[in-house]
């Protein structure tokens, strides 16, 4: 099983998120390495980041602080980093992240292969971390956030997730939200069985599980129809250009 590191200005945030719940027990298991480190502390006086050249508002992280995080913690050239692992960086004109990226992540990882996640922050990361450094960029999609550590934890959350053995039963997976293409999951019930007038669909309390099995195949289409008529109803009404929609350099 390979190992996911994290590059960041706060690794205590996806520390934080990452190392709870499943995902957190797996890690402490061993099935997953999984570590976060501060750029901060592979710079000589503690600062990542510099203004950008030709003017601009914000901060830009410095390569040369990121290429010394890689050769501290990895032992070989910058350059080299990328040839032995996946080099991801949190950046707006990345892949968006979606469950087909998370299944190829974890393919990987499953396999042995290592994942370096480095998170953009202030106004972005200089171009050159991208173009030399890493493999692949990804976003979580056209919104502003403050730093990439945000996507660092969704993406190690989603891809430790479906790593064999972390979930106690493994059929799980199986019909959830996303397992396959176009495929949502269905309204879910508990206790009690009414609520301030509210009733569970009789269905789901008939014990007739094909008959139950028909309900929640028919509510997950109706779901993914509503969700894809809410996702064009909003690209539609969009004339913003993903630049101007999407400074998430600073994921």
């Amino acid at each position: 099983m390979g190992s996911i590191d994290v590059f960041c200005v706060f690794p205590e945030a996806v520390e934080a998120t990452v190392r709870v719940g499943v995902v957190g027990r797996a890690i402490e298991r061993g099935l997953v390495g999984f570590r976060a480190f501060d750029l901060r502390d592979f710079s000589p006086n503690g600062r990542i980041d510099d203004a950008p050249f030709g003017g601009g508002a914000g901060m830009v992280v410095r390569v040369d602080v990121v290429a010394r995080a890689f050769e501290e913690v990895y032992g070989v050239p910058a350059r080299e980093v990328r040839g032995g692992r996946r080099v991801i960086l949190t950046e707006p004109g990345g892949r968006t992240l979606d469950q087909g990226y998370v299944g190829e992540a974890a393919a990987g990882l499953a396999d042995g292969g290592d994942v370096a996640v480095v998170c953009g922050r202030y106004g972005g990361v200089d171009e050159r971390v991208r173009a030399h450094l890493a493999t692949e960029a990804v976003s979580l999609g056209p919104f502003v956030l403050s730093g990439g550590e945000i996507v660092a934890a969704a993406f190690s959350d989603a891809v430790i997730r479906t790593l064999d053995g972390v979930l106690g039963n493994s059929e799980s997976l199986e019909g959830e939200s996303f397992s396959e293409e176009g495929v949502v999951g269905p309204p879910v019930y508990t206790r009690p069985a009414a609520w301030d007038g509210e009733a569970v669909p009789g269905v789901l309390l008939s014990g007739n599980h094909r008959e139950i099995r028909a309900w929640r195949e028919g509510e997950s289409r109706n779901r993914a129809r509503a969700r894809a008529g809410a996702t064009g109803d909003r690209a539609s009404s969009s004339s913003e250009a993903p630049e101007v929609t999407h400074k998430e350099g600073k994921q």
